[in-house]
């Protein structure tokens, strides 16, 4: 029985937060990850790959895209279970796009390595559509669409707390410049705020 997929947190005597998994290519990854991202992306990283080697069962350079299409479906969760927030059942759009993304992220990097068995990148980039004409991208659809959300428009309560929270009157200044609606950088001078 292989310990592979086991999430093992080390910490070095400078510091530094290292993960690993039990499995020579995939560390491999979190060690070139580590170097290049902050310390929450590499935790994200190490735990979304923790997921899809779990859940497919099976080794790296033995990943095919029919592996993803089956992560896919097991991260969609219960369909009988549905969020109100966004009548989507499972883990959120979101989470999954960052959870493909990070797999996407392990293969691109076997393979640009070249001295691994892996030849392709087995996480497909989108769907074809039935579209006519324009460009291959423009042709495809996403594997997951991940809705696009408004920003929430703050009360004058909250944007009062927001600007006293704030270390300086500067900040607070340029806060509230923020928060005026329609006042511009130009116009800010007219109305007697100075930065």
């Amino acid at each position: 029985m292989s310990s592979f997929p086991c999430l093992v947190r080390l910490v070095s005597g400078s510091g530094q937060v290292r993960y690993r998994l039990g499995e020579r290519l995939v560390d491999r990854y979190l060690e070139f990850v580590a170097g290049r991202c902050r310390p929450n992306t590499l935790r994200a990283v190490a735990f979304d790959l923790k997921a899809f080697f779990a859940v497919t069962g099976q080794p790296p350079v033995d990943v095919t895209a029919a592996d993803v299409f089956e992560f896919l479906a097991d991260q969609r969760g219960d369909r009988r279970v549905i969020r109100l927030a966004d009548r989507e059942s499972g883990l959120s759009a979101r989470t999954i796009a960052r959870r493909l993304s990070s797999v996407s992220g392990l293969y691109a990097y076997l393979v640009a390595w070249g001295d691994t068995p892996v030849r392709v990148n087995p996480v497909p980039r989108g769907l074809m559509t039935r579209r006519q004409g324009g460009t291959m991208r423009s042709r495809m659809a996403p594997l997951v669409r991940v809705p696009r959300t408004l920003p929430r428009i703050l009360s004058p309560e909250d944007a009062g707390r927001l600007v006293g929270a704030l270390r300086t009157h500067r900040t607070g200044r340029w806060c509230w410049a923020c928060c005026w609606p329609g006042c511009a950088g130009v116009r800010c001078w007219g109305c007697g705020l100075r930065m």
